[in-house]
């Protein structure tokens, strides 16, 4: 999993949770179910069986991979609209190119984001590249569709390139864990994304028999993916393993700790950290578009249709 990894992780700044925090319960544990987007790729839908009241702002969270292609397995996601929404997609292993109809675009690969504001309406592609097409490879990577208030759904488009490079790295107290910083921040550590709903998204790396217990903060609500391995969650040690999603109650402190005996290829438990604030907003989802009232989306698929937002542009001849 070549998402950025520091060389020293003790070398980074530390996060302790607050010496009086109060832990989040574990709610629940939920399998992600398996189904099929774009042109026919597998994917593990980890917040199928979440009330959407504890993941409120996120609407979505998709698990692509870690899946090996054989030459000419690769599939995408061809030009398709959205709006009403944010849309994440973070890339450990493989690429993909992002292109769309504001103008923004480009290659996602190895710990990279793209972080696309749908706003109020916008048509992209997420593909393969020829490379990819013609010798295969490993790829794993996420999507997450970040709700966005009312008032904010009429936004421009707008597109965020979050290079690996570029996230905030921070280590937890005794360095047996450290956290990739997306969007949010922990401690004195603010990730990239600029975000039009407060939350914090993170990718965790625990070492076998470690512990990582952050502060959280008690107005978000608090998510935990296993991406790769198993461990445990919450301070009760509620088990947990990759494909599965824990919901967590109130309080201001969350805690992942990794099996001593892991299983597969990588030593560490892989974990996705996200939270947000409540919008708490009517929901009205149709496919790609996500609004508060049906009218709004009668309103988006005829928008589309009628072509109001816009066409992914035609390439140019010339070097790939």
């Amino acid at each position: 999993m070549p998402a950025l990894t520091p060389e020293d992780p003790t070398a980074l700044p530390r996060v302790a949770p607050p010496p009086a925090g109060r832990d989040r319960a574990v709610l629940g544990v939920v399998d992600a179910p398996t189904m099929l987007e774009g042109e026919g790729f597998q994917v593990r839908r980890a917040t199928a069986g979440v009330d959407l009241r504890y993941a409120d702002p996120f609407l979505l969270l998709d698990h692509m991979g870690a899946v090996e292609y054989a030459p000419g397995e690769a599939k995408g996601a061809p030009d398709h609209p959205h709006r009403g929404f944010e849309t994440v997609t973070y890339m450990m292993d493989g690429e993909l190119r992002h292109r769309d109809s504001n103008g923004g675009g480009g290659l996602i690969t190895d710990g990279d984001t793209q972080w696309m504001t749908a706003g109020a309406g916008i048509v992209h592609s997420e593909m393969p590249t020829e490379r990819i097409l013609a010798a295969g490879g490993l790829f794993h990577g996420v999507q997450i569709w970040v709700n966005l208030p009312g008032a904010e759904k009429w936004t421009p488009p707008r597109y965020q390139d979050i290079r690996a490079g570029a996230v905030g790295l921070v280590a937890s107290a005794d360095a047996g864990a450290y956290v990739r910083l997306i969007s949010g921040d922990l401690g004195e550590v603010r990730g990239p994304g600029t975000t039009r709903t407060p939350i914090t998204v993170a990718h965790a790396t625990i070492a076998p028999g470690a512990r990582l217990r952050v502060p959280w903060r008690p107005e978000f609500n608090a998510l935990a993916y296993v991406l790769a391995n198993r461990g445990a969650v919450g301070s009760e040690g509620r088990p947990i393993g990759e494909g599965q999603i824990a919901v967590f109650g109130d309080g201001d402190v969350i805690e992942v700790r990794a099996d001593e005996r892991p299983e597969g290829p990588s030593p560490h438990l892989e974990v996705l950290l996200l939270g947000g604030r409540p919008i708490g907003e009517p929901i009205a989802w149709y496919g790609p578009f996500v609004m508060n009232t049906k009218q709004e989306i009668v309103d988006a698929i005829d928008d589309y249709r009628a072509g109001r937002m816009g066409s992914i542009p035609a390439e140019r001849a010339g070097p790939k």
